[in-house]
């Protein structure tokens, strides 16, 4: 399993966009949610696949999801289901989720609620997106063969593809559409300052992730 596509699918700037709408955050607090709550989402799945209480479950829920056409990520996203999303956070999170959901919501400085329809509109996407490449991936479509990929789930991960996910310019965008509607020009040094910490944050994030898994 490749990590390093599912996370640009997760953190591309579509996705990022669309979940801005469905969720009515902005941008940037949408990749600081993820990039909160991702780890813990992940960790979360890789339980689900590894506990004989919920395996078969959960590789069944992942055979549905697989079925979901995500080439499209904005038809996706218009059309998710937020009150089944929540529920695939608690599948996915159990006892951790308000604390998941509070640590993101205070890691972006938005409401709880807002943190939580973000994190709702992102789980299906996760499932569907890790769903297609199990799908694809495993011989035995069985809670064993899926198990043994979550269980290699980095696999070999290219930092320079996740943080180019992480980062693809959504918060820049922002700027530029708020400089052309006032019709005055942002500082230079501004925006270097924003690549800047948005990088620092990339690499926090990714080191959040590679530490779970280690």
């Amino acid at each position: 399993m490749d990590i390093s596509a599912l996370m640009n699918s997760m953190l591309s700037s579509d996705s990022i966009k669309n979940l801005s709408k469905v969720s009515g955050a902005t941008q940037k607090d949408v990749k600081k949610v993820l990039g909160s709550a991702l780890p813990e989402l992940l960790n979360g799945a890789v339980g689900q696949a590894n506990d004989t209480a919920t395996a078969e479950g959960f590789v069944g829920a992942l055979s549905d999801h697989a079925k979901d056409d995500t080439s499209d990520v904005a038809s996706f996203l218009s059309k998710v289901d937020l009150q089944d999303g929540g529920k695939i956070l608690g599948h996915l999170l159990g006892a951790k989720t308000d604390e998941t959901t509070e640590k993101a919501a205070a890691s972006a400085g938005v409401e709880k609620a807002k943190s939580s329809s973000i994190l709702s509109a992102a789980a299906p996407l996760l499932m569907s997106l890790l769903g297609q490449q199990t799908s694809a991936e495993s011989e035995q479509n069985n809670s064993s063969g899926i198990a043994g990929l979550m269980g290699s789930l980095l696999g070999s991960v290219d930092l320079g593809s996740l943080l180019g996910g992480l980062l693809g310019g959504s918060d820049n965008e922002e700027e530029t559409t708020s400089a052309s509607s006032t019709g005055k020009k942002k500082k230079k040094k501004k925006k270097t300052s924003n690549k800047k910490d948005e990088k620092e944050e990339g690499s926090g994030i990714l080191h959040s992730i590679l530490s779970l898994f280690k």
